[in-house]
């Protein structure tokens, strides 16, 4: 079974909010720099590229939400995959969203459905384990694949191994929800429990039977969704109002756990589901004290202290078990014993209407990005860079002005009826009410400082006149 085919499908759904104020609405944690500089969609796609074990490019599916839809693009050129981008029209769960992936399939392909948010270093121990479902899968199972747990987690599903089928994989006796934690020692205990790592190997048609068989209704909405998408380039967007219809479900509530034709293979290598701050601060190495450092971080005469500072030096002394999280916008100094509980700040944060609960100071665009780098009464100030060959739509303000000062690259500039070039140190004034456009017709990004003044400085007083990108 080694020459099949595996299509790799990752699941880029998910706000991670115990990772704020890293992991935001508009920027979740699958696409920050979290472990070595790259995302963890970055590190999946370059994971599940070497399932096959081809030096070829390889084909993915990504499922994503259409705010997100560059992100996903982008991760995928860096990590040299290639293949569709299905966007969700809402947020529908794992059910509806695998379903979309198999319909966009072949009935006979073999799709190894992966969370985007997860971290597994080992890649070719990960690739041995997509290897070993092959067999199972191929014969009409689903595969689901559980980790060999290492300690008993309250924070993870797991699943209970049953009799073997081929020393390879085993039937699935039951699945378990979240345990507390006596009842995680005891499951821990009995020796053939996994934890669920949300990973399923499945022949297309396969799923879809199984979906027809227990979530009609989910199967229905998606079926009517995709036979009236459309297809942009790379972007398959389901129609809208039939998924929208769809219910709201996860795959292990609405087919797994009622499946009978199951299997399971366990996973003995390192995971995390990055789930928490706590999780995240264990993929560092500790020091002699335990504290474990990110960044510009200095832990003085403290013990198991983490800190992630990327930005400027953050000092903790005299600390313990404490986690400090340091952005541009936004602090976090949280107990280690309330790491799972950040998402109830988020929710008080939100309730309050604190623009930092869901929005980060840098924001990514399709042709590049913006960081609000200062702000006061009647005047805003950003950073801008945009990627060579791109552009920002041809609009106006009715309120504000902007000066225009670049910093480094290429400039095409339209303003009113004139177009022409800026290079470094040169800039420009855009009255209020001036049409205008910017481009970068370079090879290089082009970086400039845009000071904008007037009595009203908030995105929707841009009045797009013409936008290149259509949804941008």
């Amino acid at each position: 079974m080694s020459n099949v085919k595996i299509i790799p499908v990752i699941l880029c759904g998910g706000s991670g909010t115990r990772l704020w104020p890293i992991s935001r609405k508009s920027f979740p944690k699958q696409f920050a720099p979290l472990i070595g500089n790259k995302s963890l969609l970055q590190l999946t796609l370059e994971r599940v590229a070497k399932v096959n074990g081809t030096a070829t490019i390889a084909e993915v599916i990504c499922v994503a939400a259409e705010d997100y839809r560059f992100l996903v693009s982008e991760a995928m050129q860096t990590a040299k995959v290639k293949g569709a981008i299905i966007l969700e029209p809402a947020a529908r769960n794992t059910a509806a969203a695998m379903a979309l992936a198999a319909l966009k399939a072949a009935p006979e392909d073999l799709l190894l459905f992966c969370p985007s948010d997860h971290h597994i270093p080992d890649t070719n121990a990960f690739a041995a384990m997509a290897q070993q479902g092959i067999s199972a899968a191929c014969q009409g199972a689903i595969v689901t694949f559980g980790v060999v747990p290492s300690f008993p987690s309250t924070a993870y599903g797991y699943i209970e191994q049953g009799t073997s089928n081929d020393n390879i994989s085993f039937s699935v006796a039951r699945f378990i929800e979240k345990p507390t934690a006596d009842k995680a020692e005891e499951l821990i205990l009995q020796g053939n429990m996994l934890w669920n790592a949300g990973i399923f190997l499945v022949q297309a048609g396969t799923l879809l039977n199984a979906m027809e068989e227990h979530a009609a209704d989910i199967l229905q909405s998606c079926r009517q969704a995709m036979g009236q998408a459309t297809q942009d380039q790379q972007f398959v967007r389901p129609e809208p109002e039939a998924f929208i219809a769809c219910r709201a479900d996860s795959i292990d509530y609405a087919v797994l756990e009622h499946h009978k034709k199951m299997a399971v293979v366990p996973f003995p290598g390192a995971w995390s589901d990055v789930g928490s701050w706590s999780a995240v601060a264990n993929l560092c190495s500790p020091d002699d004290q335990g504290n474990r450092i990110d960044g510009q971080g200095l832990a003085i005469q403290s013990e198991r202290t983490y800190i992630h500072a990327p930005h400027r030096v953050v000092v903790t002394l005299g600390t313990q078990d404490l986690l400090v999280i340091d952005t541009p916008d936004a602090l976090l100094v949280v107990a280690s014993s309330h790491a799972e509980q950040v998402k109830t700040v988020v929710a008080q944060l939100e309730a309050s209407e604190t623009p930092e609960a869901g929005i980060h100071r840098k924001v990514a665009r399709p042709w590049g990005w913006y960081d609000s780098i200062d702000r006061g009464e009647r005047f805003q100030v950003k950073r801008i860079v945009v990627k060579p060959g791109s552009s920002l739509s041809l609009q106006k303000h009715h309120h504000r002005a902007e000066h225009w000062i670049i910093v480094s690259g290429t400039a095409m500039v339209t303003k009113g009826t004139e177009t022409f070039l800026l290079t470094e140190n040169q800039s420009t004034y855009i009255p209020i009410g001036e049409i205008h456009r910017l481009e970068n017709p370079g090879k290089t990004d082009l970086e400039m400082i845009e000071v904008q003044s007037g009595s009203y400085l908030h995105e929707d007083d841009i009045v797009r006149l013409q936008d290149n990108f259509g949804r941008a």
